[in-house]
């Protein structure tokens, strides 16, 4: 399925889990790198707003669906692909990771958070290679200085795979300036992934996942941040649904 914005089409691939998963570990094993952003209602509705955020999406390799709205619009256009969370991908590119000795970065959150990340994943991925861990400061700029010193922390690193949880549109917009310095670097940009493997957030119970109301778990938890950006998601619904429809006829 294709989201057309602007002047820039951004296209969702490949359609399967199993079908990301094996491009991803082909990449990482042939030493070639990836930027990886996984879209949502959210982006949608701040994509077109933001031409910085809009230009790092169109210079991702793999754009997957982070959102079971996402997952509807793209069956109602006649070309449907599975849900790809950020979250779900974590434990799956850390062991891809370990399979291809392919050194892993943690870039994000907190100091505590990616510890206790780091904690996690060694106990769930044996032979896992964490090789950095970094915690850019509050207002971190990616297109600034500070975006520069992470991109070099990383290159002197030695790491091959790099999750980023800055939260959009900064882990996108970092993700495709380091990519285009680092080509031979994977890119996954995960949002609050880290901070759910460390415990720090809880996630929605799976029962609430599997029926798509991990959503109104988030609101409830956090209203006062989250109502108004679930509230404008669902304005942007209808307009989606329409132009999803007519790709199919």
């Amino acid at each position: 399925m294709d989201f057309r914005i602007h002047d820039r089409t951004l296209h969702i691939a490949p359609r399967t889990r199993a079908g990301l998963l094996a491009d991803l570990s082909d990449r990482l094993r042939t030493r070639r790198g990836f930027a990886l952003a996984t879209i949502n209602l959210d982006h949608l509705v701040k994509l077109p707003r933001d031409r910085e955020f809009l230009d790092a999406y169109a210079r991702h390799d793999f754009v997957v669906a982070d959102g079971n709205p996402v997952v509807w619009l793209s069956r109602l256009a006649g070309a449907p692909v599975e849900l790809v969370t950020g979250s779900d991908l974590i434990e799956p590119l850390a062991r891809i990771a370990a399979e291809t000795g392919t050194p892993l970065a943690l870039v994000g959150s907190t100091e505590t958070a990616l510890q206790g990340a780091e904690d996690s994943l060694r106990a769930r991925v044996p032979g896992l290679e964490i090789a950095v861990r970094i915690a850019p400061p509050m207002g971190f700029s990616p297109l600034g200085d500070q975006g520069a010193d992470v991109i070099k922390a990383l290159e002197t690193s030695g790491a091959g795979l790099c999750l980023v949880a800055l939260g959009a549109p900064k882990q996108e917009i970092f993700a495709a300036r380091a990519y285009a310095v680092l080509p031979h670097m994977g890119f996954a940009s995960i949002g609050a992934g880290l901070d759910f493997i460390a415990g720090r957030q809880r996630r929605a119970p799976l029962r609430l996942r599997r029926i798509a109301m991990e959503w109104l778990w988030r609101m409830l938890s956090d209203p006062r941040r989250l109502f108004l950006r679930y509230t404008r998601c669902a304005l942007i619904l209808p307009g989606l649904a329409w132009r999803a429809w007519r790709m199919r006829t």
